[in-house]
């Protein structure tokens, strides 16, 4: 199975990128702000992942999905390692992304790629989503968990 990871300006995954977040709005919030990637496999998009500047030194991953076909295959990993390079290429010290609370699979994953949590949003679910709940395994998304790494040049 080969994976190519290119970057892309147009044409975006929107059925990719709904995987890990609730609404097109949403994702429209940051996409188009954000560097993204998409990971093909024989011209296939079967993953996503957007970086988003914040600031000279930190980068956000906003987005990584995978198609559920294609998961737990280790394509969220490559596609994770390639954030990290493109990130220290582009000379950020860090890079983070938050995630649900409630999300075990998800927060678990990112440790497993040497993340650490540094900060918890309250309520943020709660109060960005204050008319339609949002559920992962029937546990209603509540706070935000704020994971980091530190890149090494």
């Amino acid at each position: 199975m080969k994976l190519k990871i290119k970057k892309i300006e147009s044409d975006y995954p929107y059925n990719l990128l709904l995987i890990a977040d609730e609404t097109i709005e949403g994702i429209n919030t940051y996409l188009f702000d954000s560097q993204v990637y998409v990971a093909l496999i024989e011209e296939n998009p079967v993953g996503v992942f957007c970086l988003l500047p914040i600031d000279d030194e930190v980068v956000e991953l906003m987005n990584i999905a995978v198609s559920e076909d294609m998961q737990n295959k280790g394509i969220g990993s490559r596609m994770l390692s390639e954030a990290e390079r493109i990130a220290r290429e582009q000379s950020y010290k860090r890079i983070i992304l938050g995630t649900a609370d409630c999300g075990v699979k998800q927060i678990r994953f990112y440790e497993k790629n040497s993340y650490s949590q540094y900060d918890v949003k309250k309520n943020y679910f709660l109060e960005k989503y204050p008319d339609e709940p949002i559920f992962e395994d029937a546990i209603q998304l509540k706070d935000m968990v704020m994971l980091e790494k530190r890149l090494e040049s």
